[in-house]
């Protein structure tokens, strides 16, 4: 590293006082981000960065996708399944007993049962990952998969289904779109924090003229690292790390780093 760009990250390392995170606010008592804020005296905001918009049924229906024609669907998000719900009952469609649900995590496989009796249906879960639930779907070539999704998502599914000759239809059932963040035009931020290129897009159709200045950049994933990068911003702070494999936990060290805390 060059003294000059040794010279530009430390004087990079201020003081963090705030931090916008650019998700909703966690729910549950006790998260990590107020624990965070508590232990190191700091205020934390949370702010969505992206919204979705859902899919009609007359533009569902333009993309022709028989949902009972499938065996098995393929959700990676609590939006995807919200939505695939809500087009079936729109589209008057009685989901079948024996249709398969291959989830991307616990987490998403548990919220199934705000609209079906989990316990009687054949639900398939990822440990966390697209990696994961892909290793599960090996053992399940013969289905014919309804993959609903977003407007903007990964290709990691869609490749692996493609490549090795799966059965499956994309649905597109939402889109993702960005928030209107006009009211903080002049609100300033130690740490703006992201987690999908998206919101990287949500701020800079907000903002075009965004100069990041001494404010610091955190990113979660390479694919939100790199969209940083590429929006010509510097990356500040990248997650996850061996020794934090959160944002809270990347957040903490650098805070640590930066505030002088032993």
């Amino acid at each position: 590293m060059s003294e000059e760009l040794l010279l530009t990250s430390q004087e990079r390392l201020n003081k963090v006082s705030s931090i916008l995170v650019s998700q909703p606010e966690p729910q549950t008592e006790n998260s990590p981000y107020e624990k965070l804020a508590s232990k190191y005296n700091v205020k934390i905001d949370f702010r969505q960065f992206i919204a979705i918009d859902p899919v009609g049924i007359k533009e569902f229906r333009k993309q022709k996708i028989d949902i009972l024609d499938h065996s098995a669907v393929i959700f990676t998000s609590r939006n995807a399944v919200d939505h695939f719900f809500r087009l079936a009952q729109e589209s008057k469609v009685e989901i079948p007993a024996d249709m398969k649900y291959f989830c991307i995590s616990e987490q998403t496989a548990n919220y199934l049962q705000k609209y079906i009796v989990i316990r009687k249906r054949k639900i398939f879960t990822g440990l966390r990952t697209a990696q994961d639930l892909l290793e599960v779907m090996k053992k399940h070539k013969g289905e014919k998969y309804l993959f609903p999704c977003s407007n903007i998502r990964k290709d990691d599914i869609p490749n692996f289904l493609e490549e090795n000759n799966y059965q499956y239809t994309e649905a597109i059932i939402y889109k993702t779109v960005a928030a209107d963040l006009s009211d903080l035009s002049d609100i300033t931020y130690d740490i703006i924090a992201f987690f999908s290129p998206s919101g990287i897009s949500s701020l800079f159709d907000n903002f075009p003229d965004f100069k990041q200045n001494k404010t610091r950049i955190a990113a979660f994933g390479p694919t939100t690292a790199k969209a940083v990068k590429d929006a010509g911003l510097i990356l500040d702070i990248q997650a996850p790390l061996p020794n934090a494999p959160s944002m809270t936990g990347a957040l903490e060290l650098y805070i640590k780093k930066a505030n002088n805390i032993m």
